[in-house]
């Protein structure tokens, strides 16, 4: 049938009307939706050959159909489904979709690189060199715990990078952020976990996260010292808690040194966890960045990094660095049948670390968004005195606060100047009792051409 099935199930039986059972399956089919407008079908003989009918019947059930109104002839095309064949089959109207939020001309999201800087050629010649070099059992099904290469090269770079404490062993592959915090949420789960501390002000996933697994999170409050830890001894059932502390998102400080050795030793004093999401801890411009948490206990923090700010969030690669004692469960949890990242992916990041490009690109990147950061609060000091940029000289976004001004009303004010910014009440937990508000912005997402613009546009806004 040219490659097209049409499911017409059976079209009548030896001694009853071959004709009108054939009519009424296709009128069956297009009511229900299988034979949807336009859909080319088969030329008749080959449509009578595949159902063992003659091609003089299936000629004049596709002429009665059409006469009625379901098909439609096309003058040396052949034969398709009317576009009034939903009007005749009388289906209700489908519900109507609300159309997509305009896309904005100016992306200052915050969380989003540069993705017109990702590394092309050096990423091309690192595939190509991947598919060449890699042994044959690569193409084969994955490994959950990830490729041991890549283990091994993230491990060292972390290492260096970062100030961790972990073998390739502790290192297990993930596509990004979400599966990784998933899977950490699935295994305290099994262990007994109901109660996870998480910063009042957090990237807006992980809340709905720890819920689907069945875990409470209970809220800290965040200062200028970052997540207040005081009161983590007397909340009762805290199997673990989650924090951003080399740069807190989305207020931009960092977890002051005092509250980085006390919340270690609550997690060795109760034996719980420290999860650390590092989303962004390469790109420090005052200074040399922060070592992660884990580097002070590699058996009780849970380090979480991707490559989604460093390099592109569309590679979907990312890195647990798990205490020895939880990595089988982190892998059992993560299963052979799980999606995973592609052995292309993981060689290639291998060859793409081993060879510097990655700490070239991550250099490159440092010094572009050092300036437009510094180009940002320029333009805001002299055009919009009024308005309060907080947030440490770290990663690619910044709070912005006008007194007054609701963060709801600035994010209507940009969209006017055709510029996309969040809200500070998105990544807001319910039951914060911070009254902030304001308004968070990304200065890495638009292009080398388009930044200019784009910070033109956002000073208008906040005008």
């Amino acid at each position: 049938m040219s490659g097209l099935d049409l499911h017409l199930g059976s079209v009548g039986q030896p001694g009853r009307n071959v004709r009108a059972g054939l009519m009424a399956s296709f009128r069956e089919a297009i009511r229900s939706g299988r034979l949807a407008p336009g859909t080319r079908l088969p030329p008749s003989r080959v449509l009578a050959a595949d159902l063992g009918l003659g091609r003089s019947t299936v000629v004049r059930v596709y002429s009665e159909l059409i006469n009625e109104g379901w098909l439609t002839a096309l003058h040396g095309s052949g034969t398709e489904v009317s576009q009034r064949s939903e009007e005749l089959a009388g289906r209700r109207a489908r519900p109507r979709v609300p159309p997509p939020r305009p896309r904005l001309v100016h992306d200052l999201r915050p969380g989003w690189p540069d993705l017109s800087s990702f590394p092309r050629e050096e990423w091309i010649r690192a595939v190509k060199r991947t598919v060449t070099n890699a042994p044959f059992e690569a193409f084969g099904y994955l490994d959950p715990h990830g490729r041991s290469e890549l283990r091994d090269a993230v491990a060292r770079y972390l290492a260096r990078a970062r100030g961790l404490r972990a073998a390739a062993d502790n290192v297990v592959v993930c596509s990004g952020a979400a599966e990784a915090l998933r899977l950490i949420a699935a295994v305290l789960v099994k262990a007994g976990v109901t109660r996870v501390a998480i910063e009042e002000f957090c990237l807006h996933t992980q809340r709905p996260a720890l819920l689907k697994a069945g875990i409470e999170p209970v809220l800290l409050p965040v200062d200028g010292d970052g997540a207040d830890l005081s009161a983590l001894d007397e909340i009762p059932d805290l199997g673990a808690v989650l924090l951003t502390p080399s740069h807190q998102f989305p207020l931009g400080v960092a977890l002051q040194s005092d509250r980085r050795a006390a919340v270690v030793d609550w997690a060795r004093r109760r034996g719980t966890l420290v999860i650390e999401d590092d989303y962004d801890g390469e790109f420090r411009y005052d200074r040399s960045p922060v070592g992660a948490l884990q580097g002070l206990d590699h058996d009780r923090v849970v380090y979480l990094g991707t490559a989604s700010k460093s390099l592109a969030p569309g590679l979907r690669l990312g890195w647990l660095v798990v205490p020895d004692r939880l990595v089988g469960s982190i892998v059992a949890e993560k299963g052979w049948a799980e999606e995973s990242v592609g052995f292309v992916s993981q060689l290639a990041m291998t060859d793409f670390i081993e060879s510097g490009a990655y700490d070239r690109h991550i250099r490159a990147m440092r010094t572009q968004y050092r300036r437009r950061r510094e180009q940002l609060l320029e333009a805001i000091s002299r055009h919009c005195p009024t308005t309060r940029v907080t947030g440490m000289a770290a990663g690619l976004h910044v709070l912005l606060e006008q007194p007054g001004v609701s963060g709801a009303e600035l994010v209507r004010r940009a969209a006017r100047e055709q510029v996309a910014i969040e809200p500070l009440d998105l990544f807001r937990n319910p039951g914060c009792t911070s009254g902030r508000d304001g308004v968070v912005v990304g200065f890495a997402a638009p292009s080398a051409s388009g930044w200019s613009g784009a910070l033109d546009a956002l000073v208008r806004a906040l005008r």
